[in-house]
């Protein structure tokens, strides 16, 4: 389809009647197409570009403003790096969060964002909101989901979705109008410091990486020969200092990226199912997620008890998947936002790490409210008489001795 096929597809869709638009502004592709759709198609009378900085960085941010300044607006900026950090970052870790191999970052980041446009949009009047996500990906859901939650009365324009446009299309209409694009790699990118989503649905299934698509992570062959070593100590299932020096999550977390980047940790290559239960190949990489996760799940293992850690894993699962699914504002979602945090009081501890070429290597572990007791548990102690077990045992084995009188075992 050529580009003038695809403009007279979007002429001939009917669309609502709009007069002031707020758009989720990030300065990417789909976003910036929006600002010139506003304008060409929708015919709104006044557009109000909204952005978030949620974490994504300087350069990202600078990238943004040039771009709005060559579609000739002026965005209104917010900044929600601590209340990201303090309120969902924080939360993530303490729940181990993760979607099946995926930590749960996009998800959340959608729906904050979602959460700071729409009351923006609603304070100022706006009677409709403008989003870029794709009718085959996830976002749609959760931003709809929370825009309907705190702004339900405007209406939602997702014009790559309603226009059903391809990736090529997009690009196809960005030359033909002068739309700024800088992709890398077809499909655009997500970042912020927890985690960055390289073309979320647009990577083939044998499609190899190239190494200038990474922004943290140096390809293990090409890092360092010398281990990495870092200190981190947890309060409360948090990490609050890095190598010594106490730093609040939002520095902790860039700070880290980088160290543990340059070691090579930090990629992830899946398989995704989402939310329309349809399959994609996700490129993320997330060097101090990786790191801190693994920590803080190797702590609980250590300071919670074999019940708590059995019951938090379902527990942590249904956050993660709630999450993932667009209701992070979902009342059970605050329900088990409270058990995770009652569960984090004795998830304290301070590890030191080994990292070496993409490798995770735990060398020491520091814990006044661990459980692991090794003068009462281990075979080389006498901190208990093992004869006190045989009647245990014996108790213990009862219910398999009544089956065996039923008899037909195999």
């Amino acid at each position: 389809m050529n580009v003038k096929e695809i403009v007279k597809k979007i002429e001939n869709t009917p669309v609502p009647k709009v007069n002031k638009v707020a758009i989720a502004y990030s300065g990417g592709l789909d976003s910036t197409l929006g600002i010139v759709l506003l304008r060409k198609i929708y015919k709104a009378k006044e557009i109000i570009a909204i952005s978030v900085d949620i974490g994504q960085g300087d350069e990202e941010i600078n990238e943004m403003k040039r771009k709005a300044k060559i579609m000739e607006i002026e965005p209104i900026m917010i900044d929600v790096k601590k209340e990201f950090t303090e309120k969902w970052v924080a939360k993530a870790i303490q729940a181990n969060s993760n979607y099946n191999g995926y930590p749960v970052s996009t998800s959340m980041t959608r729906q904050l964002i979602a959460k700071v446009v729409a009351l923006k949009a609603k304070e100022l009047g706006c009677d409709a909101i403008l989003e870029g996500s794709s009718g085959k990906g996830n976002d749609q859901y959760r931003m709809n989901n929370v825009f309907k939650m705190f702004a339900p009365k405007l209406k939602v324009l997702v014009p790559v979705r309603d226009f059903d446009l391809t990736r090529g299309d997009e690009e196809e209409l960005c030359k033909h109008w002068d739309v700024p694009v800088t992709e890398i790699i077809s499909g655009g990118d997500d970042k912020t410091m927890w985690c960055r989503s390289i073309a979320s649905g647009a990577i083939g299934l044998n499609q190899p990486l190239p190494d200038n698509i990474w922004q943290w992570l140096v390809v293990p062959e090409k890092a360092a020969d010398k281990p990495e070593f870092i200190t981190i100590e947890f309060k409360n299932g948090v990490p609050i200092s890095l190598n010594g020096k106490e730093m609040p999550l939002a520095e902790l977390v860039p700070e880290l990226n980088v160290i543990a980047g340059k070691a090579g940790v930090g990629r992830i290559d899946m398989f995704e199912d989402g939310i329309m239960d349809l399959k994609s190949r996700e490129i993320y990489e997330a060097p101090a997620a990786h790191v801190i996760l693994k920590l803080h799940h190797d702590l609980e293992q250590w300071c919670l008890t074999k019940d708590e850690i059995q019951f938090k894993k379902m527990v942590d699962a249904k956050w993660a998947m709630l999450v993932y699914h667009g209701m992070a504002f979902h009342p059970l979602k605050k329900d088990l936002d409270g058990f995770v945090a009652q569960s984090q009081g004795v998830v304290n501890g301070k590890y030191k790490v080994k990292l070496y070429k993409g490798n995770i290597e735990i060398t020491e572990r520091e814990s006044d409210s661990g459980l692991f007791k090794p003068e009462i548990r281990s075979i080389k102690s006498k901190g208990f008489d093992q004869r006190w077990c045989e009647n245990a045992a014996k108790v213990r084995g009862l219910p398999f001795e009544i089956l065996a009188m039923r008899g037909g075992i195999e």
